[in-house]
């Protein structure tokens, strides 16, 4: 790739560089303080498929050889598990095929679906010989169960994949199941598939590089489209290798949408057993630039929100990019009448003698391909009538030239360089005190090697999920995401592979390899004991009522409730001893030449750090100067070669959103070399005390010892100091002044959590 490529994509999403969240949790804080409950199963992983059950208030769970029952409420208490292995003739003959028996030639369960009011569609790999079957799991939720009915076993071909390492994508409809799955042993076979039911079962054309090209299918959909049950669509969303790129291209990844009639029945003559109705168009999730767009081409992941328009639900997506340059995740938001315009829009034709896809121009056969047989567009009761033009056209013509853009015409939010690429999105529609606001769960896994260096891998960390905010920005058209929380809900960072919401109970259920894990959606309490604070957080869920930011209830009639997810300000809405919690001034010793570090770090990461300086004996404060020997570090200020003159006080003050509150307040003394010696001397020769109150200058007696811990470490204590030292000359080396390092307090972090203090 050129550098002039590099540079380009560079300008065009420099802008996108990672962006931290406001909060950070970790997995032993979330844990401990906020909910987070783990399930997992010994010796068995793959926690791929979940169902949520809200009637019967159970989670089930598909791993590696079993199906796992849960509650709703605590996934850790009233656990249900059933084995449900593979036969050790089909783990054989795997093993012979050249599979591994240890990683390969196991039953990994991979779809399950609500059957009907007493048992549930389960599916697996069975040693690549999938396999289906009725799982009961019974009517009463004080009572579950989950029994294999053995009489109703199933063939799992075009339902469940062969390889565990292929994803499953599939919708229960009635009693029908519409799946994107290979159909074959070797993997080749990629189809759109009906089964189950009493009709007939269909598929795509098989081998036809026009109608799917090396697929991946990620999430389907069941859409209606009217009151009529006969106009009702079936949406499949996946990626492959585009047929209409050119040559010079190479393989071009694309990601696509298509879209199938429920009631196809295929053709009478031609496409016998096949599907009549299949269009797809290209899912288009690009950021708009000078010299070309940058295109987010790998979809990931797809969630449907409903609206109060049934028929008009919004499509949140998740994409990453293929590029070698460099490595970013992209959310896109798409609306139902963009997708239906680019299916009534024209189709896209190879013809010329160069062979290039253009807008078809000639006549389109009645009824118009991708119509479905219904009585609200025409007079056809079955694709068995459509005339076999129609149907011939339908099989050269599978492809809309038109493709579809996201709502404002670009992603919603976006991460470069942030060391994870996105996997999973699920959404919730929130009532607030402004209105109603989309917050988006999304998980995260492994981000794939880049050879750009602009990138900064290793910064973000995977196996998380991130709470993003859908909130107006100025006078556009569209939304943009705000980044409020970042969850490491998994102990071991594996990569997320399955989410499930529940917006009734208030709870997120995230998937990985090792285990599953149960967290609620709002964290109030973590946002801070003041009003600004519980407003700076911008969170629907959360509010201000006057004595603690608790969770917002539209139905409440409380006039104290402050909230603004809007814009975030609390100036207009916090005053008085609400919007500042009291400050504590706290001592901190230094000795003359030597160090002191003033700890302060905010509990918000988007916040920046503002230190004022009140001289002792003055009433006027000013900022501190920028100085050498003044450096502002992540975790507070540190102070070089003090002298008497730095003595004072010292205000740490937190700006966010143009608005700034105290933190803490550090009174620093500086003493000479002589007093710290007689102080230490002092102590030493004091009679032992017995226990009671710690004297505020124990701390610093321990760092002037010997091994006393000098420097400014990392301990709990808010006193530091380091006594001067002799500094070792250091080598010169060419073309390079001598310089004396200082390193920053406590280097080795971890991530900061909402509740550092």
């Amino acid at each position: 790739m050129t550098p002039a490529l590099v540079l380009l994509w560079t300008a065009v999403l420099g802008a996108a560089s990672p962006s931290p969240p406001r909060l950070r949790f970790s997995f032993q804080e979330l844990q401990a303080q906020h909910g987070l409950r783990t399930f997992r199963l010994a010796r068995t992983c793959c926690y791929e498929a979940l169902l949520v059950d809200e009637e019967r208030g159970r989670l089930f769970v598909g791993a590696e050889n079993h199906v796992a029952s849960l509650s709703l409420d605590n996934i850790s208490k009233r656990a249900k598990k059933l084995a449900w292995p593979a036969p050790v003739e089909w783990r054989e003959e795997c093993n012979w095929a050249g599979k591994d028996i240890g990683t390969e030639c196991m039953n990994f369960v991979k779809l399950l679906h609500a059957y009907n009011r007493s048992h549930v569609l389960a599916c697996g790999t069975g040693a690549f010989h999938p396999t289906c079957a009725f799982l009961e799991v019974g009517h009463r939720p004080e009572d579950p169960v989950l029994r294999l009915d053995l009489r109703r076993l199933e063939d799992g071909k075009g339902k469940s994949p062969y390889d565990p390492r292929h994803r499953a994508a599939s919708v229960l409809v009635g009693e029908e199941l519409y799946s994107g799955v290979a159909a074959d042993l070797m993997g080749r076979d990629f189809t759109i598939f009906r089964s189950l039911g009493q009709r007939p079962s269909l598929r795509t054309e098989p081998h036809d590089s026009r109608w799917l090209n090396e697929p991946k299918f990620m999430k389907v959909f069941w859409i209606p489209e009217s009151e009529n049950p006969d106009d009702d669509k079936i949406y499949f969303f996946f990626r492959e290798t585009a047929v209409e790129a050119s040559q010079a291209l190479g393989r071009l990844s694309v990601s696509r949408i298509g879209q199938i009639c429920r009631n196809d029945v295929g053709g009478q003559r031609s496409l016998v057993n096949k599907w009549t109705t299949f269009l797809k168009a290209r899912l288009v999730c690009s950021v708009p630039g000078i010299e070309g767009d940058t295109h987010f081409d790998q979809l990931r992941d797809v969630f449907l929100l409903p609206s109060r328009d049934r028929w008009s639900p919004l499509l949140y997506a998740v994409f990453s990019t293929s590029s070698g340059v460099f490595q970013g995740s992209a959310v896109c938001v798409y609306s139902m009448s963009d997708v239906r315009r680019a299916f009534l829009g024209p189709f896209a034709h190879k013809e010329g003698p160069t062979h290039q896809w253009v807008s078809y121009q000639g006549r389109v056969p009645y009824p118009r391909p991708g119509m479905c047989p219904s009585k609200t567009f025409g007079t056809f009761s079955s694709t068995k009538d459509f005339p076999d033009d129609v149907i011939q056209f339908a099989r050269n013509h599978p492809l809309m030239y038109n493709s579809i853009q996201p709502v404002g015409g670009r992603p919603l939010f976006l991460q470069v360089g942030a060391g994870y690429t996105f996997t999973q999105i699920v959404a919730d529609r929130v009532a607030a005190a402004d209105g109603h606001y989309d917050v988006l769960f999304i998980g995260t896994g492994q981000a794939p090697a880049v050879t750009s260096q602009q990138t900064s891998p290793g910064c973000g960390y995977i196996g998380t999920v991130l709470k993003v905010i859908s909130v107006p920005k100025g006078s556009r058209p569209s939304d943009e995401g705000l980044l409020l929380e970042e969850l490491h809900v998994f102990e071991d960072s594996a990569a997320v592979t399955s989410m499930q919401i529940s917006s009734k109970r208030h709870q997120l259920y995230v998937a990985s390899r090792s285990a599953v894990a149960q967290i609620p959606l709002y964290r109030c309490a973590a946002h801070g004991r003041a009003c600004a604070e519980c407003c700076l957080a911008r969170d629907p869920y959360c509010a201000w009522d006057g004595a603690a930011c608790t969770r917002f209830q539209p139905s409440a009639k409380r006039r104290f409730r402050r909230q603004d997810v809007k814009n975030g300000d609390p100036r207009t809405l916090c005053s008085g001893d609400s919007a500042h919690p009291a400050l504590q001034e706290r001592k901190v010793l230094g000795v003359e030449g030597g160090s002191a570090f003033l700890e302060c770090e905010p509990r918000s990461l988007q916040a920046h750090v503002e230190w004022t300086f009140q001289r002792a004996g003055q009433g006027a404060s000013a900022p501190v100067p920028a100085e050498e020997r003044a450096e502002r570090t992540a975790r507070g200020l540190l102070l070089r070669g003090l002298r008497r003159a730095d003595a004072g006080a010292y205000l740490c003050a937190a700006v966010e959103q143009g608005f700034s509150r105290p933190l803490r307040r550090l009174v620093l003394h500086v003493l000479s070399a002589a007093q710290a010696e007689r102080l230490a001397r002092s102590e030493e020769a004091a009679p032992v005390a017995p226990p009671g109150p710690k004297l505020w200058y124990r701390d610093f007696l321990q760092l002037v010892e010997p091994g006393g811990g000098g420097g400014g470490g990392g301990g709990a204590s808010s006193l530091r100091m380091c006594r001067p030292q002799p500094v070792p000359p250091e080598p010169r080396r060419k073309g390079r002044n001598r310089r004396t390092h200082v390193p920053e307090p406590r280097a080795e972090r971890g991530p900061r959590s909402a509740a550092h203090w």
